[in-house]
């Protein structure tokens, strides 16, 4: 089972799906369900249920209508053969699930019809990328939720530390766990069907190229990280390949929407950091000239009155930029929402777009 697993123990995300008609794969069901400790999670009769349910939306089962159903579904299979057993190494759980197809169209039964069958089929196509996972994190799961797209490709280097847990939705026995490991294991107990690639050592100019084309080209790019470096270079990347690129910035709900494959000439980042030169030799200028980078890309007047304060008081009395968990949350639900739009062929154009509840709030009050 350790080879099947093939990673340590603190960095393993993927799960374990295993189906007793493959030989192997049975002997590792039955060698885990030896394991007194291993707790085993069989809800597959109510899985099927709401199979059926789905299936026959016009009848009202009554419950004993609904069992007598689930009995027929089942015929004269073993229960323990229907569908397949996921297992969790993180959690030492072994969970009995349906086959993917029935799993998924029950998982998104409730998207219809705001996402039609179609579009969720479309969607499975489709590929995207997150750089950075405190913020990254809420795109994700949602993402996840509503099964956005059929592989997400997730960078952070990154560890999980107590400062942290103000906006990452996770616990205290993640803490020293790579953030993007930390995602895709949420992202597995959701769905262990998506496809979720890691780039543990974040973006870096040597796996760069990987990252956007390796497996398929990526159909959108989601960056939030803290690098001003990798924030030109992913940009630049993703324009040379004709790739679209959201940005959440957890302040005042701003989405920055960047349609390189609309625009294949439009300046990075808006053209806000024109005044610095070509786009190509902006990363060197980030050494001497960080600052006035940075409040550029920003648009520091346009920020909310708490943000402006906490830049003056990084390297003082902070040590970086603020983010609360109801903006990250915000963010993650925008950027979900931008992210379907572009991916189902919506004209969303490129521009810098606000959601910002304290103007709206004010206007309602002064109203």
């Amino acid at each position: 089972m350790s080879k099947l697993m093939g990673t340590s123990k603190k960095e393993v995300y993927k799960p374990l799906i295993l189906n007793t008609s493959d030989e192997e794969l049975n002997n590792v069901i039955q060698e885990l369900k030896g394991d007194t400790a291993l707790l085993i999670h069989d809800e597959i009769k109510s899985q099927v249920a709401d199979l059926i349910k789905l299936r026959n939306p016009q009848k009202k089962y009554t419950r004993i209508e609904l069992d007598e159903a689930v009995e027929d579904f089942f015929g004269n299979q073993a229960i323990s053969d229907i569908g397949n057993w996921v297992y969790y190494p993180w959690r030492h759980c072994l969970v009995h699930l349906l086959p993917e197809k029935e799993f998924v169209t029950v998982r998104t039964v409730r998207n219809k019809y705001v996402i039609t069958e179609e579009e969720q089929k479309e969607l499975a196509d489709k590929k995207i990328g997150i750089i950075g996972l405190s913020v990254g994190q809420s795109v994700a799961l949602t993402l996840a939720l509503e099964r956005g797209c059929g592989e997400l490709r997730l960078a952070d280097f990154d560890e999980l530390e107590l400062s942290n847990l103000n906006r990452v939705r996770t616990g205290v026995h993640n803490l020293g766990i790579k953030k993007s490991v930390i995602a895709a294991r949420e992202i597995a107990e959701i769905d262990p069907y998506l496809n979720v690639v890691l780039y543990n050592e974040g973006v870096q100019d040597y796996n760069i190229h990987d990252f956007f084309t390796q497996g398929g080209e990526l159909d959108l790019l989601i960056e939030e990280c803290d690098s001003l470096d990798v924030k030109i270079k992913s940009r630049i990347k993703a324009k040379e390949l004709g790739i679209p690129v959201l940005m959440d910035t957890s302040d005042r709900g701003m989405i920055d929407v960047e349609r390189f494959d609309l625009e294949p000439e439009r300046p990075i980042l808006h053209g806000l950091l024109r005044q610095f030169g070509e786009e190509s030799g902006l990363v060197s200028k980030i050494p001497n000239q960080y600052a006035e980078i940075l409040m550029a890309l920003l648009d520091f007047n346009q920020l909310s009155t708490g943000a402006q304060q906490s830049i003056h008081e990084i390297g003082k009395t902070i040590t970086s930029w603020p983010q609360l968990a109801s903006s990250v949350i915000l963010g993650g639900g925008a950027c979900g929402y931008f992210s379907r739009m572009i991916l189902l062929g919506q004209e969303i154009r490129s521009d810098r777009y606000y959601v910002d509840l304290e103007k709206i709030a004010n206007f309602s009050h002064g109203s």
